[in-house]
């Protein structure tokens, strides 16, 4: 309510019973609130908002996070202003973690700098771009959503802004579900690879992904989450083998530069700068 850019605020109650949504109408009258009796998870929810929302632009914040300055927005409606910017990656800070985690800031300058993927607590998207792409993959359920999204715009020739923004403050809880977390990451992994990797590469990378995802779980004495979310992505995959879309070997070359850089330039044509 205090962004200088005077956006809509909609805040979508996933399932409560602590009277949040009573104490949101009452203090935030020009707020729209919807709720859902039960919950759906938070992909669902991001998708059902998105149908709801009246602008052109969709910028998301998660219950456990703030904006820093009241200029946050503002600063990011410009940022996606430039040509084929699908979305932006809004800079955020961890504020519990240890270190004090940022993510990626692009210099306050000419270029526009891209990267692959945002985080789904501070980002900003074209909502024609999240409607035209079916928005977040919703057997997802939680957890890897973005990384799935960014490559289907990548594929669909959109790039994925850094932003040049005030922070976004990300209070991570430290009673997080990890159980939920590592299922769902290894499920999603294995839906995100047979979905998205053209065929015959999409069955090693799956057994590569998976091997990892099991050393990983043995390594932080874990490893039946792992297995569980293994055999659920197969029995996903096996339910609806129709779901491949896969990108195309561009697309994920360009994911895969990206990554590994971090984030890149584009030239004056908007293509990366090699560098």
């Amino acid at each position: 309510m205090a962004q200088d850019a005077k956006p809509e605020v909609l805040v979508i109650d996933d399932g409560s019973s602590d009277g949040t949504s009573d104490f949101v109408e009452r203090a935030f009258p020009t707020v729209k609130v919807h709720r859902n009796m039960q919950s759906v998870g938070l992909i669902v929810a991001r998708n059902r908002a998105a149908q709801m929302a009246r602008g052109s632009i969709l910028i998301s914040l998660d219950d456990d996070a703030v904006f820093s300055t009241p200029t946050v927005v503002s600063q990011t409606l410009a940022d996606i202003e430039g040509p084929r910017i699908g979305a932006v990656a809004i800079p955020h800070l961890d504020v519990n973690r240890s270190e004090g985690a940022h993510a990626l800031r692009a210099p306050k300058n000419e270029e526009v700098w891209v990267t692959a993927v945002f985080r789904g607590t501070a980002y900003a998207i074209r909502r024609a771009v999240f409607i035209d792409l079916n928005g977040f993959r919703e057997d997802f359920l939680h957890q890897g959503e973005e990384a799935d999204f960014c490559l289907r715009m990548l594929g669909a020739g959109w790039w994925c802004r850094v932003g040049r923004a005030d922070e976004i403050h990300h209070f991570e809880s430290p009673h997080r579900d990890v159980t939920r977390m590592e299922v769902n990451g290894s499920k999603n992994e294995l839906l995100h690879v047979w979905s998205n990797v053209p065929w015959p590469w999409a069955a090693p990378y799956m057994a590569v992904y998976a091997a990892k995802r099991i050393a990983y779980g043995l390594r932080v004495g874990r490893p039946v989450n792992q297995l569980r979310g293994i055999w659920r992505g197969l029995v996903a995959i096996a339910r609806d083998p129709g779901t491949r879309r896969p990108v195309s070997q561009r697309t994920r070359r360009l994911d895969r530069r990206l990554r590994r850089a971090g984030m890149l330039a584009l030239d004056s044509k908007g293509q990366l700068e090699d560098r």
